[in-house]
């Protein structure tokens, strides 16, 4: 049997002259598909069948982020529509939620975003906010830190309790210790992971 590596570096893709730039301890499965202009910070997760496409903008993915599966990651070209286009920008300790689709915004520190939730480009998401699963928001919208969003469009539903603030940065360091148990089982050397 086949010994499946989880070590980030096993499992990029080039896309011209770009190669995917990570950080310590990454761990990514080796059904997604991780490619082209993308930096990604120490202890990160991105989990299976997940797409992580930076082919005509960047992507930057901090620190302990999780990227559950089957979820999305794009960017936006530049254009005459669009002159600077829309990179993506994730933040430290943040979920991204199962078949979840992040495209072309920013993310802050400590945010979840729920399983299926979609966000579109030229939103900012402050630090410390949850995102409803299945929550659509749409093109331009600034969330506000300390706030709960739900729906379709998504809006403002109420102020994070103490819990709930407490468990986005809970949820960050479980799966970066989930994701140190897929390295470490599958041989997979975490100290030398640096590039």
């Amino acid at each position: 049997m086949k010994t499946v590596s989880y070590r980030g570096e096993d499992n990029l893709r080039h896309w011209g002259t770009s190669t995917p730039k990570l950080g310590a301890r990454v761990m990514i499965d080796p059904s997604a598909a991780v490619l082209g202009d993308i930096e990604i910070g120490d202890d990160v997760s991105i989990w299976a069948n997940c797409s992580v496409r930076a082919d005509v903008h960047s992507i930057r993915i901090g620190n302990r982020t999780n990227v559950q599966d089957n979820s999305v990651l794009h960017v936006t070209h530049a254009s005459r529509f669009n002159p600077d286009g829309w990179p993506l920008t994730i933040g430290d300790d943040v979920t991204v939620g199962h078949r979840a689709v992040l495209h072309g915004c920013s993310i802050g520190d400590r945010v979840l975003v729920g399983m299926g939730a979609i966000v579109m480009d030229g939103v900012i998401v402050e630090d410390d906010v949850m995102i409803a699963g299945g929550a659509l928001v749409t093109p331009g919208k600034r969330l506000e830190s300390g706030t709960l969003y739900a729906g379709s469009p998504a809006r403002p539903v109420r102020p994070l309790s103490e819990q709930e603030r407490t468990f986005l940065g809970y949820s960050a360091q479980n799966y970066a210790k989930l994701k140190q148990q897929y390295l470490d089982d599958s041989g997979s050397d975490p100290t030398n992971q640096s590039t």
